[in-house]
């Protein structure tokens, strides 16, 4: 099975628990206004491997990864935009006792089969807004497909983990994060949102591109904002981390 692949690191504490080995697949439908990985964007213009190749790669750090209780974890750009390819590793890096995770957006959610989620132990689903218009304003796209995405996830009972960008004057009305908590706390699936304070720090990738970083005016939150924002979470008993 072939696919297109930006890049590939190890991780520790970020994309799953553990020592991860993470796969940047190439190729994203949405352009967030924060995209830290916008090499990634294009298909194109990432290289084409098959996952035999893949698997190798991963082979090197199996032993070290496993003892260091961590795993594999499928990124992007959005890993459901080659889903074939995707579901593949998955499979194999599940048949082979590797913890699994998905990264993904939920946009193309549609696309993951029942038995792709089987083969995932864990789902990172980066809801970017609740509200549809901020949410739209965030990445250009709807928001819908990724809450379906979650209640699917929910019915089916696959642990998640919800990744939420926090963005000064973006993200971060009260009204936004209260009714994200309240979804996810209905869901009953998800362990934990990861908040994550918005940075600056891929500037020099967009300027190498010859791109405008859209937020390179917007300071990261304050120490205030991201007690606000914790402190919404748990009030509808979501932990949030």
């Amino acid at each position: 099975m072939n696919g297109s692949v930006s890049s590939w690191d190890l991780s520790v504490g970020v994309d799953g628990p553990g020592t991860r080995f993470v796969l940047f697949t190439a190729g994203c439908p949405l352009r967030c206004r924060y995209c830290q990985n916008p090499e990634t964007w294009r298909m194109r213009d990432g290289r084409q491997v098959t996952t035999g190749q893949i698997m190798a790669e991963i082979g090197k750090y199996q032993r070290f990864i496993s003892v260091a209780g961590g795993g594999v974890t499928i990124s992007g750009g959005e890993p459901l935009l080659q889903p074939r390819f995707t579901g593949e590793l998955l499979r194999r890096c599940h048949a082979a006792g590797l913890h699994t995770a998905l990264d993904t957006s939920g946009l193309l959610g549609v696309r993951a089969t029942d038995a792709m989620l089987a083969d995932t132990d864990l789902v990172l689903l980066d809801i970017k807004s609740y509200e549809p218009a901020t949410y739209r304003r965030v990445t250009g796209g709807p928001v819908e497909p990724t809450l379906r995405f979650a209640r699917r996830l929910a019915d089916l009972g696959r642990p998640t983990w919800v990744r939420f960008v926090l963005v000064p004057g973006l993200t971060d009305a009260p009204e936004n994060v209260d009714a994200l908590a309240r979804f996810v706390s209905g869901l009953g699936n998800v362990e934990r949102v990861d908040v994550l304070p918005f940075h600056r720090m891929a500037t020099g990738k967009y300027e190498r591109l010859g791109l405008r970083f859209p937020l390179a005016h917007v300071e990261p939150p304050g120490q205030e904002l991201l007690d606000r924002v914790h402190a919404q979470f748990r009030a509808h008993g979501v932990a949030s981390v």
